[in-house]
């Protein structure tokens, strides 16, 4: 059985239907899915964990560490929720892109 694994970000002009992608490597597959917020976040980790037992999700900076804990909390702790975060520098350089863009303040 492959590793399932599922990407998720944040973005406010996110369409759910039409923002999303699927990699198969045989080994692995990854899906990538781009939601407007974090209610739509949790319908789609609470589908795709059903659908294909999720062995790690990985979060996109824009996560909130209580947004985390709802995502473990809803997969039990079964599912590596893991956010995407770098180190001090990295972190305020994707914060000012994101603010930039609008989707932060």
């Amino acid at each position: 059985m492959p590793f399932q694994a599922l990407f998720l970000a944040h973005a406010p002009d996110a369409d759910l239907n039409k923002h999303q992608a699927f990699i198969d490597t045989g080994k692995y597959h990854l899906d990538v899915v781009m939601v407007k917020n974090q209610a739509e976040a949790l319908a789609v980790v609470a589908n795709l964990h059903k659908l294909k037992k999720l062995d790690s999700i990985i979060l996109c900076p824009g996560f909130t560490h209580k947004d985390l804990a709802e995502i473990v909390a809803l997969t039990d702790g079964k599912v590596a929720v893991c956010p995407a975060r770098g180190d001090g520098p990295s972190s305020r350089i994707a914060l000012d892109a994101l603010r930039r863009e609008g989707m932060v303040s």
